[in-house]
């Protein structure tokens, strides 16, 4: 066939011909739903699967034996390594500048439960080896793969070298077989949940909204000023106004309508609206008088309000008092929204790039102000490529680094997945350095989350293709090991998520979507993770996997090396 001499074996060609049918194809099975289910990125996965078992069978026949490397086996780790990274390199950048609001929020019991699914994964891969007499060196594999951890399958192949000669084949094996259910079974698990506790997505989402909006909820009261001691006072005067984060953005003196700035001499009967949290609002109430029946925002004045993005390189990193709008300009800003969240401007909280701010004032000085952040819908849509790849290069030294434990001989790594993970978090938050912008578009950080997952699965669904099939036929005739090694495989990835998901909806009350991120990163399961949030069409699992990540990628890691250093001496 003209097909086999135009892509002939091992060449490039080929091998990104077969990942693109691959990934095209396992998108397509996995938009099939069956009884409202699909299997969504995980059909990737199983089309790797397919390709890996039929295609070389398919050239073996016309060039009368199926060839050792049909693929160039270099390509194809690049292509699995670099799309893991993008992955995990968007979702931290995505998560970085909420995720230590929620670690505070929610870190501590988040990760104890994941924690608390690791070791009993570990529990349960004991209990196989010891009960059902499966070799260790199968038992470590089907841990690594049954949790769909790459990482620790690697650490469990070199403990298996140093501490009994081994070359770890027998891992991989059993790594192959049980991870495909691996994935499979945290979606199951998900599923389970959400049909077992009759949840809606709509009203979980709600419910997370409301907890969110408790850190971050700006909003607004006239007060009146009828305490006489702040007669003749200036606003930046007024008793807790400077430990608050309530802004003053307008002031009603003598029925006329001003922009209200830090220098304004208040009188009695002046009317002032203030933003900021209900709390603070109600506590700056009691010290200026009493709330007013006169909304400042319906009285006609040239006074308007505009949002405003901030792109500016020079306003990057600032806070609002530091920028000092309202002294230059005449501008208040009384919001800032950053992703899905509002708040009110406080001391320390410095601008971000593509943050929204609301500003007030006249129509000519809130174009100054705009001309001072940027307020450039292009920049903010246009990627800056340079520090992508800065990024993903300081990730990539991050994952190299080793950590030394106390009795585990060997240097644990956080790898290709954990650094760019931990580096993309870190940076996100910072923002910015110099010209370098941490920032994505969401379009774009879509786009290469999207590719990085379907490039690793279509890269490991492949790969692991012989070894799966090779579980289930041995010489041409069926082998029921396979079966067995599933199940066992299943047993290792349901007890644990199962007895810690049913724990944490009905003792913790742990919110739906908290709960499926929790269950993805617990698992280090990208497939997963982007099956959850096409499920419950959010981000809030990504911020809980992000969560969870780097603490449970060293517990595996660790965990799958001891079981093997402890038991073989």
């Amino acid at each position: 066939m003209w097909l086999f001499e135009l892509l002939p074996p091992g060449s490039v060609a080929l091998t990104v011909l077969v990942i693109s049918l691959v990934a095209a194809t396992g998108l397509a099975l996995g938009s099939i739903k069956v009884f409202g289910v699909n299997l969504g990125i995980g059909g990737v996965l199983f089309a790797g699967l397919f390709f890996g078992w039929a295609l070389p069978r398919l050239y073996g026949a016309h060039a009368g034996g199926a060839p050792a490397d049909l693929l160039h086996k270099e390509i194809l780790g690049f292509a699995r390594d670099f799309g893991l990274i993008l992955f995990v390199y968007t979702i931290g950048v995505q998560v970085g500048p909420g995720f230590l609001a929620s670690l505070r929020r929610e870190g501590l019991p988040l990760n104890l439960l994941a924690a608390a699914i690791v070791l009993l994964g570990a529990l349960v891969t004991l209990a196989i080896h010891f009960i059902f007499g499966i070799e260790l060196k199968y038992a470590v594999g089907m841990y690594a793969g049954a949790t769909t951890n790459t990482p620790s399958l690697a650490a469990a192949q070199q403990a298996l070298k140093e501490a009994a000669n081994l070359d770890g084949t027998g891992a991989a094996a059993g790594y192959a077989v049980s991870y495909p259910f691996g994935i499979v079974g945290i979606i199951l698990v998900m599923m389970l949940l959400r049909s077992y506790y009759k949840i809606s997505l709509a009203r979980e989402a709600e419910a997370l909204a409301g907890q969110q909006s408790i850190v971050a909820a700006p909003t607004s009261m006239n007060l009146e000023v009828r305490n006489a001691n702040l007669d003749g006072l200036a606003i930046s005067r007024i008793p807790f106004i400077e430990q608050s984060s309530v802004v003053i953005s307008r002031v009603m003196q003598s029925g006329l309508l001003r922009v209200a700035r830090p220098s304004t001499v208040l009188h009695l009967g002046d009317v002032l609206l203030a933003v900021g949290p209900r709390s603070e609002l109600e506590t700056l109430r009691l010290i200026i008088g009493s709330e007013s029946k006169v909304d400042l925002r319906a009285v006609p004045s040239a006074i308007t309000t505009r949002r405003l993005l901030v792109t500016k390189n020079p306003a990057l990193g600032k806070t609002v008092d530091e920028l000092n709008l309202v002294d230059r300009f005449g501008v208040n800003i009384t919001r800032i929204r950053r992703g899905e969240l509002e708040f009110s401007p406080s001391n320390n909280l410095r601008l971000q790039f593509g943050d929204t701010v609301l500003a007030v004032g006249e129509e000519s000085a809130i174009a100054r102000a705009a001309g001072e952040l940027g307020d450039s819908l292009r920049a903010l849509n246009h990627p800056q490529i340079i520090p992508i790849f800065v990024g993903l290069a300081l990730g990539v030294l991050a994952g190299s680094l080793p950590f030394y434990f106390p009795g585990v001989p060997y240097p644990v790594r956080l790898g290709l997945a954990g650094g760019p993970l931990l580096v993309a978090i870190i940076l996100s938050r910072l923002g910015h350095f110099g010209p370098l912008v941490w920032y994505l578009p969401q379009s774009a950080n879509f786009a290469l989350r999207e590719v990085g997952i379907v490039l690793f699965l279509a890269c490991v669904g492949y790969g692991a293709a012989g070894s799966f099939v090779g579980a289930f036929v041995s010489e041409g005739r069926f082998n029921p090991q396979g079966l067995y090694w599933i199940g066992c495989g299943a047993l290792i990835t349901w007890i644990p998520l199962l007895l810690v998901g049913l724990v944490a909806r009905a003792v913790l009350k742990l919110n739906y979507l908290t709960l499926c991120g929790l269950l993805s990163g617990s698992m280090t399961d990208p497939p997963a993770l982007a099956f959850a949030g096409t499920l419950t069409g959010s981000d809030a699992p990504s911020v809980a996997y992000a969560a969870v990540y780097p603490l449970v990628m060293l517990l595996r890691v660790i965990v799958a090396q001891a079981m093997v250093l402890l038991l073989y001496h």
